[in-house]
């Protein structure tokens, strides 16, 4: 049985369990089995990482309006159509809503965890349930180790948000790591000279570096952690000599190209768009800051009531992301993805907010050569279970990885130990042409 199902977590019954491997079951009965795995022709990935849970009832699946003062279970907002003839989306969506055409809905997205936000997005991230002492790779790291760089002297993998283990490269190790960001404007730290020290002394501490890596790389020949942090120093020493941090000067955008993005979430949308156009293989861009909510996605209690101004803002970055990439003839060969850890249920709290949900949720994925203009599975009247086609978190992963022209079925190794590049997941086969 795949481990996306072994979960011993006292907040799962034995009810809920046999519900998630029922679901598995009929996702593996119904996806078209075909005897190769689709391969897709993206090159590259952006992840736009919803922290926190997004309202899938609130967004990209609505439901029946209901009442958050008044307690009364369904979506926050009206409903409005959108460019594919019966399908219909949040109000609050309106530019996504003209560009549906060039993207997909997923709408069963599942998964068997509950409460924990840091579980459910160490989940998505990798692919995983926590398992021992294994530690898995992120998804970028993951589509870094198959396919390798884009370019010389530019990054391969990197983030726009605060470094944690959900983006690490776990047993691949740390060759497949990322460059994050934490402050868009000023770029990557650590990668210039610092002002107090003279390029002499810098070229001084490079030749002791030097010295000392001779003699680690001697002593230590075989070991993998040493050869891969000395990779990791040649890549730091090329980014430094580069012109790679002239790529995080916005200032050089039109202010008609600055202002259709919008928001600083934007403004990290617009930043992608050059890193990939740059040659950055994976870029995640997280909503971590400008909560202008109050709480972000995690939308519990007063953090519903401004909770459509994230939408909006998302609706502008967004929509700009996917015109600015198709209007540069970079729409077909960049894979978009919007993901978060769970949904939210239809029901308010007392207070109008929502809790967590993670039966059934929403992502969207756009451009990456994908059939585009489909809606994968459909909830329940309410929005709280899957009633068709449901899409485990593995699945997910290996439509992603096969849209970028990685086989789902590759085996990778920690230590000896083969472990497969997905738990056993199974592409979207009518995703792909």
């Amino acid at each position: 049985m795949s481990e996306y199902y072994k979960n011993n977590s006292p907040a799962v019954s034995r009810r809920e369990f046999n519900e998630f491997v029922v679901a598995g079951a009929i996702s593996a009965a119904t996806t078209t089995q075909l005897d190769a795995a689709p391969q897709g022709r993206a090159e590259a990935c952006v992840l736009l990482w919803l922290g926190g849970g997004m309202c899938h009832v609130d967004t990209f699946d609505p439901k029946t309006v209901g009442d958050p003062k008044a307690n009364k279970t369904g979506s926050a907002y009206p409903s409005i159509p959108t460019v594919i003839p019966g399908v219909q989306v949040c109000e609050h969506l309106a530019r996504t809503a003209k560009l549906l055409d060039r993207g997909v809905l997923l709408r069963t997205l599942n998964h068997p965890l509950k409460v924990d936000h840091a579980d459910s997005a160490n989940l998505v991230k990798t692919g995983r349930l926590t398992s021992g002492t294994i530690v898995y790779p992120s998804l970028g790291s993951l589509v870094v180790h198959q396919l390798g760089r884009r370019a010389d002297d530019i990054p391969p993998y990197i983030v726009m948000g605060s470094p944690n283990v959900t983006r690490g490269p776990g047993f691949l190790g740390s060759r497949y790591g990322y460059l994050y960001l934490t402050d868009v404007d000023a770029g990557p730290t650590g990668l210039k000279r610092p002002s107090d020290v003279s390029q002499q002394r810098q070229g001084r501490r490079q030749d002791l570096l030097d010295l000392l890596r001779v003699k680690a790389r001697a002593n230590a020949a075989e070991d993998p952690t040493t050869r891969d942090y000395d990779a990791t120093l040649d890549d730091a020493r090329a980014l430094m000599n580069g012109s790679f941090a002239k790529i995080f000067d916005l200032t050089g955008e039109p202010d008609a190209a600055r202002n259709r993005y919008g928001s600083p979430f934007g403004q990290r949308c617009l930043l992608a768009r050059r890193l990939v156009e740059s040659g950055v293989r994976f870029v995640e861009v997280a909503y971590d800051l400008n909560f202008k909510n109050g709480t972000g996605w995690d939308t519990h209690r007063h953090g519903q009531k401004n909770q459509h101004l994230l939408i909006e803002d998302l609706d502008q970055a967004l929509s700009a992301l996917v015109e600015d990439l198709e209007q540069r003839k970079l729409l077909d060969t960049t894979l978009i993805v919007v993901a978060t850890e769970f949904g939210r249920p239809p029901d308010f709290d007392g207070q109008g907010g929502r809790g967590h949900q993670s039966a059934a949720f929403s992502a969207a994925m756009f451009g990456g050569g994908l059939r585009a203009g489909k809606i994968i599975g459909a909830t329940d009247e309410l929005g709280r279970r899957v009633a068709e086609h449901p899409v485990t978190i593995p699945d997910f992963h290996a439509t992603i990885l096969a849209t970028l022209g990685i086989d789902p079925a590759t085996e990778l190794y920690d230590g000896d130990r083969p472990i497969p590049i997905t738990d056993h997941g199974t592409a979207i086969h009518e995703l792909f042409a």
